[in-house]
């Protein structure tokens, strides 16, 4: 039996599976592992950075509860070392909705798993098909560069599709507040009913609006309630909604007025965003037609007519 295995062949694989290992027990001796002091100081330092590196008590999914568990030793090599990068990663977490206490780590702990994912099945995969060679070895660390900057890119799209609906929704949402105040009721009140009204239609606004009621109730003024509105989502409408707001309860202008006015802007910059693109889809048709299309058509057209001119010259051309 063992005089039938090619050991030749069988070397690269086991090589390469012993630098693994060898490389993971390196890293996990000096990058993941630290005395007990280091720990502590580390815990209070991000608790000063307003991050939480512990485990949660509240009761998740078992893949949730393993990467909690998991954060502690995954996220240190990944994690931001200072504040203006903490503060540059809440905010794009906050932008895309993920604000847990420990959403930090966790999107840290995801972005080292997917590295070490990555450079595991394209390590593989290249030996497998090319065996150790140079050629493995830069492909290996282009997949794991890819799997470094896959979690970014992804957040980064999550952000952006929030943003996008935020920005469709903020003028309903106007709307209903001009409707809901020039009716009597207070803004506090108007905001309410938005929150009751826009679930269905606008969740993401209404889910928004539900916080500022629920800070305010807890004592917040409400100038700090609607800086804090476009601050944490990113969004420009909702910044300069908040500027507005605060202005007109600073200097007691008419709120209804101010926010009608500010509805017809956003309609019309999404009336002139959407004309935008409907200009530009011309150009852009252009490319599958010259591809797709012309071709087809150039064959339905002059096909017939190359086949008869053959027919017709291919006997002078015999003689």
């Amino acid at each position: 039996m063992f005089e039938q295995l090619d050991f030749i062949a069988i070397l690269p694989y086991a090589l390469f599976l012993a630098c693994a290992v060898a490389a993971w027990t390196i890293a996990d001796f000096t990058l993941f592992r630290k005395n007990r002091a280091e720990s502590r100081l580390e815990v209070i330092r991000n608790r000063m950075m307003g991050v939480v590196t512990g485990t949660k008590t509240t009761k998740l999914g078992g893949i949730t509860k393993l990467l909690e568990a998991a954060s502690p030793s995954f996220s240190d090599p990944l994690a931001p070392k200072n504040a203006k990068e903490i503060s540059k990663i809440k905010l794009k977490l906050s932008s895309a909705g993920f604000r847990g206490e420990n959403a930090m780590v966790l999107f840290s702990t995801l972005k080292m798993l997917t590295v070490l994912s990555v450079l595991f099945l394209s390590g593989g995969i290249s030996v497998l098909t090319v065996g150790m060679t140079t050629k493995a070895l830069v492909a290996t660390a282009i997949a794991s560069m890819v799997g470094l900057l896959l979690p970014e890119l992804v957040l980064s799209f999550i952000a952006g599709k929030r943003k996008q609906a935020i920005f469709l929704g903020l003028p309903d949402a106007l709307d209903m507040l001009v409707v809901c105040v020039e009716a009597g009721l207070g803004l506090d009140q108007a905001m309410r009913k938005v929150c009751d009204e826009l679930v269905a239609s606008h969740p993401i606004v209404a889910h928004e609006f539900k916080i500022c009621n629920q800070t305010m109730q807890m004592g917040q003024t409400r100038a700090g309630v609607l800086l804090d509105l476009g601050e944490r989502n990113g969004v420009e409408d909702l910044k300069t909604l908040a500027s507005i707001m605060i202005q007109c309860d600073r200097f007691g202008t008419s709120v209804g007025q101010a926010l009608r006015t500010q509805s017809d802007t956003l309609r019309t910059r999404r009336r002139q965003i959407a004309e935008e693109k409907a200009a530009k889809t011309a150009v852009k048709l252009i490319f599958p037609l010259v591809i797709f299309i012309f071709p087809g058509i150039f064959v339905v057209l002059v096909g017939p007519a190359a086949i008869t001119m053959v027919n017709e010259m291919l006997p002078a051309f015999q003689k």
